[in-house]
């Protein structure tokens, strides 16, 4: 669940400070460790940084503080030292480089020129220093959660953000970007080069550097408000997943649930303090974490189960201490009152100004995938009340949100004889990463290796690869943590910025500094001597996630500040994750992957054939919940009046008229979390999903014209994909970037063709 920034100067900016890409998954989807505090064991230098602690020797010490030579966020790393870093480090450390980088910035505003090395240079090794380190905290937080990490977090981020502040609205700055722009040199610089220099005018006026006096110091308060207020949100969220139980002792009232699931059940019960567990006996835990919820929404026969859970699901942080609600409130209340400052009509206007749609240009598509779609969903709710009556279904004829996945499930096995827990042992963990990694290195031309050892990590389940080019030079790094830990670890998947691709932290000047991600999901864990067995979604979660790695880590961009992910429209973001989607269905691909992981028996043929059938299953229905999703997310930021007649479960209410066949309940409080824009990057952004979803079909056909069969052909095109979209970064328009890919615009009829509602359309 999701996020990238128009620019660098963005992450200083916003409360989650990397870019986090997250899962396809919508949000519906959606083990305590404790820190050593030891030295790392020394490494091989593989990326070049100038050292920091050095920077801070003459930094003030509290006796009782950790010093700034022993912090290891302070430390010449090659690789963040995430296994030492502990929650202590984090107020010393954070204010010890905020120090620094205000003398830096000091000097950089005194010292300024309207030169790529007296402005820019200067500039990005400010940025950049502070979204190494921030980064690195946050990144922890979101995979090992302490109160203790919440609270130094907490503490140091009004000052983190005043800092950034500072750095956005700094008049010399902006002035020296603006005198770039005007000089006689501007039509010698590369197009990277200008993208930079005009992001950087757009983003200070979008931090508030034309305001003046009281209106300056309003919209600061804003920011920092804001800030809290999605911490808060997200916070909440995570608690009140954490915070429900519900412990089965009877095996009858779980009747249905896979053995997987029984074994994950008997796991949590096991960590709770149930010793003697059994998937066979129990007891069983169920919890509100996606892979425990999802199985008993999809595999429950007890409805009454099922309606608990999914009732329990939907009211999520929406009541007592942790009730969202006045958080919702308050958050769209400032946004409101930051665009008005900035002079736009509503938030979604200003949320636009940095994307490559207009709210016209969103909603039209919008409106035209609903109306492409309402007729297939209105079938399939047809089809699957029709199914549940053949199955004797007492409910068949008011089918309830608690029903709807269980008898899509029965329904999907009946028409595909499809079990996808029964293919489960299909897709074990390490047999699915090789064939991902077989695949890209046929595609990109590149070798992913194991990296083990080389980097420090925050959890002994975590992976650390190196991508090779075909000269065998390491080119990136990724770290994989793939499993579910509700006691700690935030739900849902997403890729995240470790390290960016970038000239200007090379020492000799000649090499680059190598870009380094983070990819993150919360698939099963190995359960017992079994490997993580994965559902084909999981599967799908994976290749989205490494998509957006890819364009991370295969960047050919040297200018830091648009690198990788760096300075991508937000809806154009998505193209490369969803794009990888689409080779789960290859058949030399998924064939390469699915091979039962005690026989070594590849998936029988026919099960191949069935899923590709099954890809268009309740085609309709799914991309009407994803509108659904989007339109309300557009509505609240752009027609939504905070404090008015009408209660944001109104508009909820109101939007599932036109984009759901069965209306909400009205207790539902999804939008408590519904994270993705009170928590993370995605306000009045969510349609990003289904724009981008059009330019990654469109540049999939690109591959189905080639010939999928055709290997060569595949290898050509996937170099010229490579050498387009995943190499050249934010540094050119991503229209142009797609045109220079594709040979022409983007069609949406390769998304409605691939969704099977093409023909509903025409």
């Amino acid at each position: 669940m999701a996020v990238a920034m128009p620019s660098l100067m963005s992450v200083i900016r916003s409360s989650n400070p990397k870019p986090l890409l997250t899962s396809h998954f919508p949000p519906l989807r959606s083990s305590a460790f404790h820190f050593r505090l030891r030295p790392s064991p020394p490494r091989t230098p593989l990326l070049r940084r100038s050292s920091i602690a050095a920077a801070f020797s003459d930094q003030p010490q509290s006796p009782s503080s950790i010093t700034i030579e022993d912090n290891p966020l302070l430390q010449d790393f090659q690789f963040p030292p995430f296994d030492v870093i502990d929650a202590s480090h984090v107020r010393p450390g954070m204010r010890a480089l905020l120090n620094k980088l205000d003398d830096d910035l000091a000097e950089l505003e005194k010292t300024v020129e309207p030169s790529w090395s007296k402005l820019v240079e200067p500039l990005e090794r400010i940025v950049d220093r502070l979204s190494v380190v921030w980064g690195a905290i946050n990144h922890l937080k979101a995979v090992q959660d302490t109160p203790e990490l919440r609270s130094a977090i907490e503490e140091i981020q009004p000052e983190r953000i005043t800092f950034g502040l500072k750095v956005d609205q700094s008049k010399p700055i902006y002035n020296a970007f603006k005198a770039m722009k005007d000089s006689p040199d501007w039509a010698t610089l590369s197009d990277a080069r200008k993208r930079i220099v005009e992001s950087s005018i757009k983003d200070a006026v979008l931090s508030g550097i034309s305001l003046e006096n009281d209106e300056r110091e309003e919209f600061n308060k804003i920011q920092q408000e804001l800030a809290k207020l999605s911490k808060t949100f997200g916070e909440n969220v995570l608690d009140a997943t954490k915070k429900f139980e519900k412990l089965i002792t009877d095996k009858n009232e779980i009747g249905g649930l896979p053995a997987t699931a029984l074994g994950l059940a008997a796991q949590i019960a096991t960590s709770k303090g149930h010793e003697n567990a059994t998937a066979e006996n129990g007891p069983w835990m169920i919890t509100l974490d996606g892979p425990s919820f999802m199985s008993v929404m999809q595999h429950a026969k007890n409805r009454a189960l099922r309606e608990e859970i999914y009732r329990a699901y939907i009211t999520r942080a929406s009541s007592g201490d942790l009730d969202n609600t006045p958080v919702i409130e308050q958050i769209l209340k400032l946004r409101l009152a930051k665009a008005k400052l900035l002079g736009y009509n509503n938030y979604a206007e200003l949320s636009m100004a940095t994307k490559m749609a207009t709210v016209d240009k969103a909603e039209e598509l919008l409106e035209k995938l609903r109306s492409a779609s309402w007729d297939a969903a209105v079938q399939d709710m047809e089809e699957l009340k029709q199914f549940a009556r053949s199955q004797g279904a007492p409910e068949a004829d008011e089918l309830a949100h608690w029903d709807i996945t269980f008898w899509s499930e029965r329904l999907r096995e009946s028409k595909y004889e499809i079990n996808e827990e029964e293919l489960r042992p299909y897709f074990s963990l390490p047999k699915v990463m090789d064939g991902l990694f077989n695949l890209v290195k046929m595609l990109f031309d590149i070798d992913v290796v194991p990296a083990d050892g080389l980097a420090p990590v925050w959890n002994s389940d975590v992976k650390f690869y190196c991508i090779k080019d075909s000269t065998g030079s390491p080119i990136s790094y990724f770290y994989f943590d793939p499993y579910s830990r509700p006691s700690e670890k935030r739900g849902g998947a997403w890729m995240g910025e470790v390290f960016a691709r970038t000239r200007v932290f090379s020492n000799d000047k000649t090499s680059v500094r190598l870009p380094v991600a983070h990819m993150v999901c919360n698939q099963m864990p190995p359960v017992g001597d079994k490997p993580s067995l994965m559902t084909f979604r999981e599967v799908e979660t994976v290749f989205h996630e490494f998509g957006h790695a890819l364009q991370h880590m295969l960047t050919k961009q040297d200018e830091g500040l648009v690198a990788g992910i760096r300075g991508i429209e937000w809806d154009a973001v998505e193209l490369p994750s969803q794009f990888m989607e689409n080779w789960c269905y290859h058949r030399d691909t998924l064939m390469s992957i699915a091979q039962h992981y005690e026989t070594g028996e590849c998936l029988p043929e026919d099960i191949y054939q069935k899923l590709l059938a099954a890809r268009t299953f309740r085609a309709g229905s799914m991309s009407l919940r994803q509108l659904k999703f989007a339109t309300l997310d557009l509505e609240l930021h752009s027609k939504y009046v905070p404090g008015g007649p009408e209660s944001i479960y109104d508009v909820d209410q109101r939007v599932a008229k036109r984009t759901q066949l069965l209306l909400p309940l009205p207790e539902d409080r999804f939008l408590c979390g519904f994270s993705h824009i009170f928590a993370g990057g995605y306000a009045a952004g969510y349609y990003s999903y289904k724009w981008a979803e059009v330019l990654s079909a469109d540049a999939f056909s690109a591959f189905e014209d080639a010939g999928l069969n055709d290997d060569k052909a595949l290898r050509d095109t996937g170099y010229r994909f490579r050498d387009t979209v995943l190499a050249l970064g934010g540094g050119k328009d991503p229209l142009e970037v797609f045109i220079e890919f594709r040979g022409r615009e983007p069609s949406p009829e390769p998304l409605l063709r691939h969704n099977g509602l093409l023909q509903t359309t025409a």
